[in-house]
């Protein structure tokens, strides 16, 4: 473990105080033992979660967020805790608009719901190990190429208006195409055997509907990756608290799928808010490129001056705010519906 966080760029510290090494490596094994648990746990005990379980599941996983927080904060500093609860902020953002996704996967190969945990729990390894690797491209590329915040900036702003204007039907539809070809190339049953990847016909193994389950999550989860590792890199460049924050962002997605059920049919303006979250984000990468520029055909190569640096508490406020409007705003539009259509 020692060795991997070697091999990541050392991203400059906020402020005077380093996170120390053994911190890093306890968090970070301490967290995945936790999601090898949960791993075990849904495997172990197929079924689906009441609304209690999963709450409670999803307060003790955002809890846990906190306590890191907490603990970043008097380990490292202020500073730390700020640039990880605005990152994780995002990535749960993203996260639960990861969560739509998922809803059109499932009820299109219509995935026994029984069996629904033990999926969604390979979909979140999926995106964990995508993740991991994005964040050693990126972290690599800031260290070598302060430029690439332009391209990171200009990215988030493209994707932004994608949230705001792209349907998520749209993203079910681009997967098709391989998913068309990958049920020609091998055998595939049309009926489900529990959650096994493959079963017996006729003395044959072949695939189960699940394996187009997997690579429809995988998919997702790659689209998803390219999105939101660039708008943590805008929060911050700590290679630790980036990781970290995915993590726990990742971690009781599998509850909060089931806690939130219909629910999602009612945020109906969430993309609106995550939007904003992106663009703005975008906008932060943009100026912070301005702020410490190289290219030549720039300002001659030197800084702009008038360019600020937006500080994480803003940032914070920023997604917080956003995220709230687009929940609220969307609540208040469903219930407006239910009443009107009661009325009649």
């Amino acid at each position: 473990m020692h060795t991997v966080l070697s091999l990541l760029p050392a991203a400059a510290p906020t402020a005077g105080t380093v996170i120390p090494i053994w911190f890093e490596v306890t968090s970070l094994v301490v967290v995945l033992l936790i999601l090898a648990v949960d791993l075990v746990l849904a495997y172990k005990r197929p079924h689906i979660p009441s609304t209690r379980e999963s709450g409670l599941w999803v307060a003790f996983y955002v809890g846990l967020a906190l306590v890191f927080a907490g603990l970043l904060w008097a380990i490292g500093d202020g500073d730390h805790a700020i640039e990880f609860i605005a990152g994780w902020a995002t990535e749960y953002s993203l996260s639960i608009d990861n969560l739509f996704v998922f809803v059109i996967i499932m009820g299109k190969f219509a995935v026994p719901r029984k069996y629904q945990q033990e999926v969604l729990m390979v979909g979140i390894l999926i995106a964990l190990v995508l993740r991991g690797l994005f964040i050693l491209a990126g972290a690599a590329l800031i260290e070598h190429f302060s430029f690439i915040f332009y391209i990171f900036g200009l990215f988030l702003l493209y994707t932004a208006a994608r949230q705001a204007f792209e349907q998520h039907d749209d993203m079910e539809q681009q997967e098709n195409g391989i998913i068309r070809v990958l049920r020609k190339r091998i055998a595939i049953t049309d009926s489900y055997d529990g959650a096994k990847l493959k079963t017996v016909v006729d003395g044959k193994k072949v695939f189960t509907p699940i394996i187009v389950v997997f690579i429809a999550l995988g998919i997702t989860d790659l689209v998803f990756a390219i999105d939101s590792i660039p708008a943590i890199f805008g929060i911050t460049t700590n290679p630790f608290i980036v990781f970290t924050a995915n993590v726990f962002a990742l971690m009781g997605l599998r509850q909060l799928y089931f806690l939130l059920g219909d629910l999602l049919d009612r945020l109906r303006y969430l993309h609106y808010g995550i939007a904003v979250i992106l663009g703005f984000i975008g906008i932060k990468l943009i100026l912070h490129a301005m702020h410490v520029n190289e290219l030549p055909f720039i300002n001659g190569g030197e800084s702009i001056a008038w360019a600020p640096d937006i500080n994480n508490w803003v940032s914070l406020g920023v997604i917080v705010a956003s995220m709230a409007v687009a929940t609220i705003a969307s609540l208040i539009a469903s219930s407006r519906e239910k009443r009107a259509a009661l009325e009649r």
